[in-house]
């Protein structure tokens, strides 16, 4: 059981409550139809393996579902067009995707929505045909990335913003809140550096920063990877503690480097409730129940800051989230 502190409760979970909707059954009380659904994500980042272990739950609370959890091999959008192709071929029911490049993806989805029932989550394509999006409100998740550096940095100073991808919807939605939430603060952003979802990449992006710049006073990460690519490239230039670095979710290193103070927060959200809820809709929907999808097609799952004092708690639920 995860404490309201860190997952908070959600008008949502009516819908996944203990008791659910009565759904077609046959012979023996089983669902009439079998489903097949898919949660594809954008990258291999570990943040998706909580995503999966919802995914997993909801498997095993809904009749007659299959789940099919979906991994791009190399995060393009090409190869994300590849998987959902597959499983559009193999008759896929309904699908949960977080579009890499949705501005350029709108296209895939909308042709996918002609065969199969399709919601985004993580990152949204709002001008596509899918029927809702689950995930985080980004712009205010940006806010509070935002609040988060200028605690850090109460003096001001420059900071440089690390991505995978600029043009996702995620990356552009937080960035946006970053900028707001530092509108009249002494902090100044030099620019963003991307990486194409490379972790090399993103740590060599991070070590530049610290060579080319060196009066910068904190890095700030937006996707999960750039936590511990920052963190280790501040270990190797030996400036822990005079760099700040605020960043995204709740990778391994990342919290390890909160509990070690050489990051000073994290910006969580709750991957879990991406899985479970986004296949609970999908199956609740293909059985007749439009209802799970509200007026405005979004569902926003809460984000929580994460600082030293808190990571400790943390660390250990999402640990039992994970099945350590």
């Amino acid at each position: 059981m995860i404490p309201s502190r860190f997952y908070l409760c959600l008008p949502f979970c009516l819908l996944i409550g203990c008791s659910r909707p009565s759904e077609p059954t046959g012979a023996g009380g089983a669902a009439t139809k079998p489903l097949q659904l898919a949660f594809v994500t954008n990258n291999a980042a570990d943040f998706w393996t909580i995503a999966r272990k919802g995914c997993e739950k909801a498997e095993k609370e809904l009749d007659n579902v299959k789940v099919n959890f979906m991994i791009p091999s190399d995060a393009t959008a090409a190869d994300q067009k590849r998987v959902v192709d597959d499983l559009l071929a193999k008759g896929v029911d309904g699908m949960a995707i977080s579009p890499v490049d949705p501005a350029n993806q709108t296209q895939m989805i909308n042709d996918a929505a002609k065969q199969a029932l399709v919601i985004t989550q993580d990152s949204d394509a709002p001008n596509s045909d899918r029927a809702c999006y689950v995930g985080t409100d980004n712009v205010a998740a940006g806010k509070m990335e935002g609040g988060l550096i200028k605690e850090a940095l109460p003096n001001g100073g420059k900071i440089m913003v690390f991505v995978g991808k600029r043009d996702a919807q995620n990356a552009r939605e937080r960035y946006e809140g970053i900028e707001e939430a530092l509108k009249g603060s002494k902090v100044s952003i030099i620019d963003v550096r991307t990486d194409n979802t490379d972790s090399v990449r993103a740590k060599a992006n991070a070590v530049d920063t610290l060579v080319n710049y060196p009066d910068v006073a904190g890095l700030v990460g937006l996707w999960s990877y750039n936590g511990p690519a920052i963190l280790n490239a501040v270990k190797d230039a030996g400036k822990v503690g005079q760099v700040k670095i605020i960043c995204f979710d709740e990778e391994d290193q990342t919290l390890a480097g909160i509990k070690d103070g050489a990051i000073y927060a994290t910006v969580v959200q709750q991957p879990f409730e991406f899985g479970r809820q986004t296949m609970t809709m999908l199956a609740k929907a293909l059985r007749g129940d439009k209802s799970v999808f509200p007026a405005d097609k979004r569902v926003i799952i809460p984000t929580l800051a994460i600082k030293k004092d808190t990571v400790e708690e943390f660390a250990n639920h999402i640990n039992e989230l994970r099945g350590r």
